[in-house]
């Protein structure tokens, strides 16, 4: 396969997960109402985010996340003040997840399924964990200075937002590892696991 051919699989897979994202988020979140008119919610979109960081690698599993989620924001009159909020953060996601899959631990080049295994839940929980710390902080901050919203509305949503975001992270890597580790052997079977540490 030459690298046309590769870079235009890796755009159909990365919008195949952006698309993941979108659905995901608009038709299977559970929404919670927050004083004020804002919301927060439960949702598993950020499992095709990980997921596509750990298959694509870090840039395009972020873009995945960050294109597919925002535009899901930008069609949600709730959340669509804070579609720039998403795409950063979204994108960092992947960015991280990638960072420590496929830069750190090189997953793609191991054959050990115990040492994938790890490091696929390693990296799935470092780029959660970045969304568990900074989603609520960046969102308070970005309600109250950037939207102008008061302290204390910002804070509660804050608040509600970080139980929330741990929830879903939560059961997001516990999906994607199961994902991960199931669909790895057949892809590379296929030539499809296309990350640009996996063509060297």
């Amino acid at each position: 396969m030459n690298n046309k051919n590769i870079k235009m699989l890796k755009l159909c897979q990365t919008a195949l997960f952006a698309a993941l994202c979108y659905v995901t988020f608009t038709f299977l979140q559970i929404k919670i109402p927050v004083p004020g008119g804002d919301a927060t919610s439960l949702h598993l979109a950020n499992t095709f985010c990980v997921l596509a960081a750990l298959l694509l690698g870090g840039w395009y599993g972020g873009l995945a996340g960050a294109i597919g989620l925002t535009i899901a924001d930008l069609m949600d009159p709730v959340y669509i003040l804070v579609a720039p909020k998403t795409f950063v953060l979204k994108l960092c996601i992947g960015l991280v997840t990638g960072l420590v899959a496929h830069k750190y631990a090189k997953i793609n080049d191991s054959t050990d399924k115990k040492y994938i295994f790890k490091w696929s839940l390693l990296a799935s929980i470092s780029g959660l964990a970045f969304n568990v710390i900074f989603d609520p902080i960046v969102g308070y901050f970005y309600k109250q200075y950037i939207l102008g919203q008061p302290q204390k509305a910002a804070a509660i949503l804050a608040k509600l937002s970080a139980f929330a975001t741990l929830f879903n992270a939560i059961i997001s890597v516990i999906l994607v590892v199961l994902l991960y580790n199931a669909i790895l052997p057949i892809l590379k079977k296929q030539g499809l696991l296309l990350t640009k540490e996996n063509k060297k």
